[in-house]
């Protein structure tokens, strides 16, 4: 998890796990040199989130370490991204946790020296195995949290929550409570103050650390299923570009072991939408039925994912659900590059690195993006539903149909308008203004600079 000369951010709230995560931080600095400091994030939702903050902040002075705090507004955003507030706290921590690594050690981020320490234990593990297995997730969730994921790290993984709190004992150092995790609120708090307890009391005490090792047993399953996919996999696909489309051979997919193709069919998915979230059993039992078509189908899944069948050959593809002639869409493919919009003018992309003192061009046909925080494919199109802009430095978002009812773009214009997009997320309305999430930031290194010249529109 540590080497000498990393640097790692703690996510500290101020309850046992995540003060017990930096006490033992901090000890292990005296065996292995790494830079420390540590985030808070104040979701804005308890009354005593400040009282919180402030013991954290005192804490970190305590033990001279370098504190932050970061204060969002969690139900608010939860509300405009229609999301849950126990994932927009998650997003905006991690959010928060890259934001102070990227600007306080960005040479330990380039060299991958760049750790994310979280304080999750023997029991969230648990807690979360029981979720994803009464959501019907696979052996993936069943895995559920890794002590090591890219650049976060769980040194308290190997403790179940009674040791920590032993630990905060013996050592005398307080920490806060958040009420909020008596409540059944959430699903995880309900296994956590219901279902655990009576396991624990009636079937086995030794239930969590059982889960515990069953979790590592599975990890180790899953890895090995990993590395069987990934030969099977190239003895299904036909090459090509696999980040436009992904194409298997049907006969050679059949060939493989039952277990197997449902594994390679997810493998494709993720391809399409990194991530597996709300693709379930039953979305690969469709593409699996697909299959075994003789004429020529298709089947839609989330994320706008199509699955169609033609002949002997099985394509995944990410295609938009829009209103607009599909035909209207440009998608850019290569960067630099020169793309028309017919009478509207020429659209011209280039990338070069960003220094600072740069000034940002304030034109309204020339606009720069930080070329990084661009994910997918990019599209030049007309408006269809679902779209949407991010308007302000929290990433609220607001509909593209509000945001130029609001401008007072008369109803009979707004057809009209092109806009570049990554998916759903309008970078620039043309001729308008762009999203905020994509603006250039001290932390910039690579621009993305987009002109529309010429056009009789």
């Amino acid at each position: 998890m540590l080497e000498p000369q990393d640097a790692v951010v703690a996510g500290v709230s101020g309850g046992a796990d995540s003060v017990c995560l930096l006490f033992l931080l901090k000890k292990i600095q005296s065996k292995i040199p790494f830079r420390l400091f540590v985030v808070h994030v104040n979701h804005g939702i308890r009354k005593e989130a400040g009282e919180d903050e402030a013991y954290v902040q005192k804490l970190c002075e305590k033990w001279q370490i370098p504190f932050f705090s970061v204060r969002e507004n969690v139900a608010v955003l939860a509300k405009n991204q229609g999301i849950s507030e126990e994932e927009a706290g998650r997003n905006i921590r991690y959010a928060a946790f890259e934001q102070i690594l990227r600007k306080e050690a960005f040479f330990e981020w380039q060299q991958g020296k760049a750790k994310i320490a979280v304080a999750h234990n023997q029991n969230d593990r648990a807690e979360t195995m029981l979720f994803n297995l009464f959501r019907g997730t696979g052996i993936q969730g069943l895995c559920s949290i890794p002590p090591v994921r890219g650049r976060i790290i769980r040194p308290l993984l190997c403790l179940e929550r009674k040791e920590i709190e032993a630990i905060l004992e013996e050592e005398q150092i307080p920490y806060c409570i958040d009420r909020t995790n008596a409540e059944d609120t959430y699903t995880r708090n309900k296994i956590r103050n219901h279902l655990f307890p009576y396991i624990e009391e009636k079937i086995s005490s030794a239930a969590i650390e059982k889960m515990n090792q069953a979790a590592d047993f599975l990890n180790g399953a899953n890895d090995y299923i990993r590395s069987e996919v990934e030969k099977a996999w190239e003895r299904v696909l036909v090459p090509g570009d696999e980040n436009t489309a992904v194409v298997l051979r049907v006969e050679a997919l059949l060939q493989e072991h039952d277990f197997l193709q449902g594994q390679l069919l997810l493998y494709a998915l993720e391809k399409i939408v990194p991530g597996r979230k709300d693709i379930t059993s039953v979305h690969v039992q469709a593409i699996r039925k697909l299959c075994g078509t003789k004429e020529s189908k298709s089947i839609d899944l989330p994320y706008g994912i199509r699955v169609f069948k033609e002949y002997e050959y099985l394509t995944f593809e990410k295609v938009f659900k829009e209103p607009a002639d599909l035909n209207e869409s440009v998608f850019v493919t290569q960067i630099p590059g020169t793309y028309t919009l017919g009478d509207f003018g020429d659209l011209e992309f280039s990338v070069f690195e960003y220094e600072k003192g740069f000034r940002i061009p304030e034109k309204k046909y020339t606009k720069w993006f930080d070329y990084d925080k661009i994910e997918k494919s990019l599209v030049v199109r007309k408006r269809c539903q679902g779209d949407y802009l991010t308007i302000n430095e929290a990433l609220s978002h607001k509909s593209l149909n509000q945001y130029l009812i609001d401008e007072k773009v008369p109803k009979s214009k707004r057809d009209d308008l092109w806009v570049l997009a990554e998916e759903s997320h309008v970078l620039w309305v043309l001729g308008h203004r762009i999203s905020t999430k994509y603006k250039i930031s001290a932390n910039t290194k690579r621009i993305l600079q987009v002109q529309l010249r010429g056009g009789t529109s």
